[in-house]
């Protein structure tokens, strides 16, 4: 039997009938990807929601769009979609998590990026890897996403929101473009932890801990954990080190009166936002959270053997029995 009949049949006996596409311009192999799966998913007779912006890309062939090929607001791909694939790397998971979570609708990452986490499905592989998750040969994981706000006094005394968003992977404090540490000190459930002068403070969901958090030395916490890395940037002492605390912490910043540069935050690498000295930086987890879709034979530490190079050893270095 060939792919393309394994995978009509699949698609048949499937619930996902209404698929989005996602991606982002930049790279020609996203493009590529993303036209593969518009004739693929339309040769299969699956509706296809396609978010304005991935319908924008030069190069996206969309053809002469009939009625199973919506083009559809990004922020309302979950209304129109059993689950969406995103072509890229993690930060397009990245992307497509601040519309999607919350939704239900889960999300299948095809790895146009580095290292890709999130991304499972192999783009050389896309008819036979599709119609195994069609076939329902699949697991869902479930990851929580932080809010991050920043909260000050009005001209009137009263306590306002002057900035909110959300990170699936992480929120960091940052010294910007300046070369000076950042004096602030931080709170966990209005307990005084401590007071640090640092580049920043990197604050990690486990999705995020593979990620800028580990860089700056943090540790690997597995998905299913509910719990929230702490990683100080180039703190200055010997001592501080990165603590994890329960996912349910309330995170409190603020930057102390001498400190003498203006300190940044921003979520999953998005533009940066400005935090005075008279505003706090709360931290908490979101209500929402993000549902990923992921093959059979994929699970987190073989992502990380893959991913981190784990096991490159040689056959003099095999821990395999002779």
């Amino acid at each position: 039997m060939t792919d393309t009949a394994i995978s009509l049949t699949s698609v048949k006996k499937s619930h996902f009938k209404r698929i989005g596409l996602m991606g982002r311009a930049g790279k020609k192999s996203i493009i590529t990807t993303l036209n593969e799966l518009i004739h693929l998913l339309t040769r299969w007779g699956l509706d296809i929601a396609i978010d304005t912006n991935t319908a924008s890309i030069d190069g996206i062939h969309i053809g002469g769009r009939d009625d199973h090929i919506k083009i559809v607001p990004r922020g309302r791909m979950g209304e129109y979609c059993d689950l969406v694939m995103v072509v890229g790397g993690d930060g397009s998971i990245l992307q497509a998590s601040t519309v999607l979570a919350g939704t239900g609708v889960p999300v299948l990452g095809v790895n146009r990026g580095r290292l890709g986490f999130l991304a499972d499905i192999n783009p050389e592989r896309l008819a036979v890897e599709l119609s195994e998750i069609f076939a329902g040969e699949y697991h869902i994981d479930e990851r929580f996403l932080l809010k991050m706000q920043i909260l000050g006094s009005d001209d009137n005394g009263h306590m306002q929101v002057f900035h909110e968003s959300y990170a699936l992977n992480d929120v960091v404090l940052h010294a910007g473009k300046s070369v000076h540490t950042i004096d602030f000190k931080l709170q966990i459930d209005d307990i005084d932890v401590y007071r640090q002068h640092a580049d920043g403070l990197i604050v990690a969901t486990p999705t995020g801990s593979t990620a800028y958090s580990l860089s700056a030395g943090g540790p690997i916490i597995h998905p299913n954990l509910d719990a929230i890395c702490l990683a100080p940037m180039h703190p200055h002492t010997l001592s501080s080190r990165p603590i994890v605390v329960a996912g349910t912490s309330k995170i409190t910043i603020n930057i102390h009166k001498d400190n003498r540069t203006q300190p940044m935050v921003s979520s999953d690498g998005e533009a940066s936002v400005p935090l005075d000295n008279n505003q706090t930086l709360l931290i908490t987890k979101h209500n929402k959270s993000l549902i990923l879709l992921h093959p059979l034979d994929v699970d987190f530490y073989q992502a990380c053997r893959t991913k981190l190079n784990w096991s490159l050893y040689t056959e003099e270095f095999s821990l395999k029995d002779e």
